[in-house]
């Protein structure tokens, strides 16, 4: 079936606007009549008017009318339609720009995620500032905008989406927080396991303690699993009299081994930088946390040999910037290495791609693969430790 198509351009008799409209041949089947209209008043304002077709490009995405607002391109008529709705970091016409594959994928992300929004019935200044300006530059595709309503279904997701690191690790991964729920709950099992074989009779006379300890561990396997997880970066450039260092600590990938999205990517050196940045702050994560456990654990042994007699030592106290500052270190790059491949490599490049439409069983093998991650993390915080001499 063939449809015939004319164009008109209609300048209104006010100098506000001007309206594009596209008209069906009426002796061809009509399909609905998209429009677009610039408004003078804000020259670099675009309003296109979409009817999405009966097929969708994106799962779950209704077919229902909507209104994008974006940024026209300054300087540049453009090549093609990314050109004419590219905003962002565009500039000069689209043609220029046909032989890098980088700007390409840009304009692509942008029409992806128009489309996506589209589709979804849902307008550009309905999302965050964040994600409205990443829409924008064309860091993001459709695939992530979809991902987002989906995630907005959920009340509590939904507001966890709020706080700008969950927002982009949720975004990257809809499976984030049932690998926090695993980490922490293996960690918890663990840690209380090993107390007791510990403590052995002592267990439940020094609760206080072993509560002190498993709490503190808990705190540590939650940032061991946010810190390196894969992120769909949403954050602005930074200022221009930002510092080289810092600008380049913060061009970093969050896990070094993380797959980049169309439009972006990590240099070799850029993802050695992620290793490092990682690394110091789960140093500073591993010596606070044995720094605040280490001083309520020997504050609640002094406690308890105060109440009893004076002649019976019991437990000896635990050196606390030793054991504070062992622990950091290993955290930085025991730790900080497994949990990055574990992240980057073995889930995302590995068990996503094949399981990704079951997720029952993707969690199912995370279980096993991060019970195994801490059962080997335990065993060489027991080597290491005793190398160093604190246990």
């Amino acid at each position: 079936m063939s449809m015939a198509n004319t164009i008109r351009f209609i300048s209104s008799p006010s100098p506000p606007s001007f309206s594009f409209h596209h008209h069906t041949n009426p002796n061809h089947l009509s399909l609905p009549t998209p429009s677009l209209s610039l408004s003078s008043k804000n020259p670099k304002s675009l309003s296109l008017i979409l009817f999405p077709h009966k097929h969708s490009l994106f799962r779950n995405a209704a077919a229902t009318n909507s209104e994008i607002n974006v940024k026209l391109v300054t300087g540049g008529d453009g090549g093609d339609d990314g050109g004419r709705l590219g905003g962002g970091g565009g500039g000069g016409g689209g043609d220029d720009h046909d032989g890098s594959e980088g700007d390409n994928n840009k304009r692509r992300n942008r029409k992806e995620a128009l489309m996506a929004l589209a589709e979804a019935g849902r307008s550009l200044e309905s999302l965050p500032h964040d994600m409205k300006a990443a829409v924008e530059d064309g860091r993001i595709p459709g695939s992530i905008i979809m991902r987002y309503f989906d995630l907005e279904c959920n009340g509590f997701l939904s507001w966890l989406m709020k706080f700008g690191g969950f927002k982009e690790r949720l975004l990257a991964d809809d499976l984030f927080l049932a690998k926090v729920g695993i980490e922490c709950g293996v960690g918890l099992f663990t840690k209380t396991a090993a107390e007791y074989q510990r403590r052995k009779e002592n267990f439940f006379n020094e609760l206080e303690v072993v509560f002190a300890d498993v709490v503190m561990a808990i705190i540590a396997d939650f940032m061991l699993v946010y810190l390196p997880a894969p992120t769909v970066s949403l954050s602005l450039p930074l200022a221009q009299n930002a510092g080289r260092i810092a600008k380049f600590f913060y061009s970093c990938p969050a896990n070094a081994f993380q797959i980049a999205l169309p439009g972006s990517s990590f240099s070799l050196l850029q993802r050695v930088g992620g290793v490092v940045r990682n690394g110091a702050k789960l140093f500073a994560v591993g010596t606070t946390s044995s720094l605040v456990g280490t001083v309520v654990t020997n504050a609640l042994i002094n406690a308890r040999k105060a109440v009893k007699d004076s002649d019976q030592h019991g437990v000896e106290n635990v050196p606390v910037i030793k054991t504070s500052v062992a622990y950091g270190v290993y955290m930085s790059i025991s730790s900080n290495l497994r949990y990055q491949v574990l992240a980057g490599v073995i889930e995302q490049r590995c068990l996503e791609p094949m399981l990704h439409q079951h997720k029952l069983v993707l969690s199912a093998i995370c279980f096993a693969v991060r019970t195994g991650n801490t059962f080997l993390g335990s065993l060489l915080w027991v080597d290491y430790a005793r190398f160093i001499g604190i246990q």
